[in-house]
Formats: C-alpha cells, sequence, structure tokens
C-alpha cells in the first residue's frame, strides 16, 4: 500500500516537471451565425470587430439547402479566431458575461469548452450600440498541449497518443485554476 503511494506521488512529481505535459490555451474562436438575412450580418461582423478590434472574416455556404433557401457563396455568419495573450485576454472578458461560471456540459472530451452570449452589453467593457441593436455570440476555446502539432503538420502526420491529449476533467482544472471559473 505504501508503495503505491510512493509510485503515484513520484508519478506526480514527474508530470509536473515536464514541459510538454502543460496545458495552455492554443486559440479561442468568436462566431456568429446570421443565417441568409445581410443586414444582420453586417451588425454581426461590427460586433465582433467591437469585441476584439481586428476584422472578422465571413463564413460562405458549402452546399445548397434548398429548404432553408441556401445556395452555395452566400454568406451566412461571420468568425474570428485569436491566440496567445490577446486569446487569453479576451476570453477572461467574455467569460464576466458568464459570471465566471459554465456548465460541466460546455467541455468535451477533448478539452475543448465553448459556451454561448446572449447579449453583448453583458460582456465587461463592452458598451451598447445602436447601430449594432442585441445580439449574441458563441465562444469555443481550444486546450491543447506541446506536440500536438503533429496531427496538423505537412509532413508525416500521426495522431497524438492517447495519454497525451487533453481529458475533460483536465480541461476543467485548467480553467479553474488559470481562469477561476466556477463550474456546476
Amino acid at each position: 500500500m505504501a508503495e503505491q503511494k510512493q509510485k503515484q506521488e513520484q508519478n506526480e512529481v514527474k508530470t509536473k516537471e515536464n514541459p510538454m505535459r502543460e496545458l495552455r490555451l492554443t486559440k479561442i474562436t468568436l462566431n456568429f451565425g446570421a443565417g441568409k438575412n445581410p443586414q444582420l450580418l453586417e451588425r454581426g461582423v461590427l460586433l465582433l470587430k467591437k469585441i476584439t478590434g481586428k476584422d472578422p472574416v465571413q463564413t460562405i455556404t458549402q452546399k445548397r439547402i434548398p429548404s432553408w433557401s441556401l445556395r452555395p457563396g452566400l454568406p451566412i455568419g461571420a468568425k474570428i479566431t485569436l491566440r496567445g495573450e490577446e486569446a487569453e485576454k479576451i476570453l477572461k472578458q467574455l467569460l464576466t458575461a458568464k459570471e465566471n461560471r459554465l456548465k460541466e456540459s460546455n467541455f468535451d472530451n477533448e478539452g475543448n469548452f465553448s459556451f454561448g452570449i446572449h447579449e453583448y452589453i453583458e460582456i465587461q467593457g463592452i458598451k451598447y450600440d445602436p447601430d449594432i441593436g442585441m445580439l449574441g455570440l458563441e465562444v469555443a476555446a481550444t486546450i491543447e498541449r506541446p506536440g500536438f502539432r503533429i496531427k496538423k503538420r505537412r509532413m508525416k502526420k500521426r495522431k497524438v497518443p492517447k495519454k497525451h491529449r487533453v481529458t475533460k476533467e483536465e480541461a476543467i482544472n485548467f480553467v479553474k485554476q488559470k481562469f477561476g471559473v466556477e463550474i456546476q
């Protein structure tokens, strides 16, 4: 019994010392869906620009869906991806709109989490703009470890080993420690 405890403590020390086991916020993506309404899309682009200070990219339909009267090439939304310190700063600001509380169901099994903000005026430091009106947006955050590049690189792509993947529990603990979020 004592030997097992000692081995567990040694394993915990190894994981704390290994920089490849550290979690980090890789990116956040802010997304606004407008459907086929061009005026709503313009307001959504203004909203994303107001929050981040950068120009968002419009999302374009790829498929034809007659029941929704969508055709290929039609702009239906806008998104923007932020990385690094800027992503952390904006995420802290966006979490204030959720009162630093997330549900466990907001996290997936791969270490990502997402949440929606119903009205942008809930975000700290953002004031109501009559040109935008009342809109909401979706926020998706990706948490990874160093070395995840092997699944995205151009040559010799490989799968990330199971023991190196981010679990739901690890992501929840990371968000609690790094951003002070309360999980319900």
